[in-house]
């Protein structure tokens, strides 16, 4: 690994890291908050998902979590949400596919297939390093905006036992029924629609075997949420299946960081809560 950056906050250290990884067959840049607990104890970790067109940087820049999380004692991981360095067709004309939009599932279609595999990054790959790497334990929560909340959602449903804890910020929560999703879905995935069920939040909900409550924050005035987000698929899917859902629909609030700052504690404190801190 490459050390890119350092810098202290909150009593605690930003680490920006270059590795190169085997999941997406190329150099992958993410970052880590080590709280100041880290410096004589291994600490659990909160795996962070962003959104389209983000990086590892926006949530270290615009979230404000790192207060919160040094009191609790919670280390965060920020990887970026796609490959990086490949000019495949149509990967850099759009914000909603392609580079910045890995969508975190494994693709399937070329030339995608070579290496857009963000699920087997977040899920495997990462963590393992991290865990090789820093003072951290194995204990994990994950959480995510938009594109990532999805991630984060799919993540901890496809994967019993492996997250103490799952949560998100405005999530496609049905991204077979979504434009964004259907948009990812065919370049990534091809044109059976019966495969993109592994994908979606809302049909894995139906055969979860396990039944982590989940955490969703949506904000009333966000521009998207009736044609991409459907928080009331998500309620509807939770209802059926008898999963705990605690969604709260919080009025003014857009999509942007703004409102992910502004509820960001509550987060970090019901993951912190789920790991024992």
């Amino acid at each position: 690994m490459e050390l890119l950056s350092s810098t202290k906050v909150s009593g605690g250290w930003l680490k920006r890291y270059r590795h190169e990884s085997l999941s997406v067959k190329g150099d992958m840049v993410f970052a880590i908050f080590l709280p100041p607990q880290a410096e004589s104890a291994s600490v659990p970790v909160m795996y962070w998902l962003s959104g389209l067109t983000c990086t590892d940087e926006n949530f270290s820049q615009k979230a404000g979590g790192f207060k919160k999380a040094a009191e609790l004692g919670l280390a965060i991981v920020m990887p970026d949400t796609s490959p990086r360095g490949t000019d495949y067709p149509g990967e850099h004309e759009s914000y909603d596919f392609g580079s910045g939009a890995g969508f975190y599932v494994n693709a399937t279609v070329a030339p995608y297939a070579n290496t857009y595999h963000m699920y087997d990054y977040v899920v495997k790959e990462l963590p393992t390093l991290v865990e090789e790497h820093f003072p951290v334990t194995d204990k994990r929560s994950i959480s995510g905006h938009s594109m990532g909340g999805h991630g984060a959602l799919i993540c901890a449903l496809k994967n019993p036992g492996r997250y103490q804890s799952v949560s998100a910020f405005a999530p496609i929560t049905n991204p077979t029924q979504c434009p964004w999703g259907e948009k990812a879905f065919i370049g990534y995935l091809g044109d059976d629609r019966e495969a993109w069920k592994a994908w979606d939040t809302c049909e894995l909900i139906a055969t979860a075997t396990e039944r982590l409550p989940l955490l969703v924050d949506q904000g009333e005035a966000d521009n998207f949420l009736e044609e991409q987000l459907k928080p009331e698929a998500l309620e509807q899917a939770c209802e059926k299946a008898g999963h705990e859902l605690t969604l709260r629909r919080q009025s003014g609030y857009d999509h942007s960081y703004f409102f992910i700052s502004s509820f960001v504690d509550d987060h970090l404190v019901h993951h912190a809560k789920a790991l024992g801190l």
